[in-house]
């Protein structure tokens, strides 16, 4: 299995955050091939950058802790975007359907808590274990 990561599922990875399940978080922890798309990097410095999200460290971090982390920068292809024109708008925030049409084209799973995203035809990752789950 290999793992695309969602800008939010990222960002709470990075930030160790407890909204990313720890069933997920381990999963992320122990699949040998993670990737983030460069489009969630240039999600992450557009929202910063007019201040609609706040990070916890310098942008200026992230490709370092990506690095140490082993997580692979995922570029975007033609093919990606191929794909991007012929998906139905079931979703349409922009920086989801690359992400959507990447997981697509590359056989991917995505790790995304955005329920939306099972309208197509591909594979999403996010499972809460028990202790995430509220009585």
């Amino acid at each position: 299995m290999t793992l695309l990561l969602d800008t939010h599922a990222l960002i709470w990875f990075l930030d160790n955050d407890t909204r990313l399940p720890a069933t997920t978080r381990t999963q992320i922890e122990t699949t040998p091939t993670v990737f983030v798309s460069i489009a969630s990097l240039w999600e992450i410095s557009i929202k910063a950058n007019i201040n609609k999200l706040d990070l916890s460290a310098p942008f200026s971090t992230i490709e370092p802790n990506l690095v140490a982390l082993g997580i692979t920068q995922l570029p975007i292809t033609f093919k990606d975007l191929e794909i991007y024109l012929s998906l139905p708008l079931h979703h349409r925030d922009p920086f989801d359907r690359i992400l959507i049409a990447q997981t697509i084209n590359h056989s991917l799973f995505l790790v995304s808590q955005d329920t939306q995203m099972d309208a197509y035809a591909m594979q999403r990752l996010w499972e809460p274990s028990q202790q995430d789950v509220q009585p």
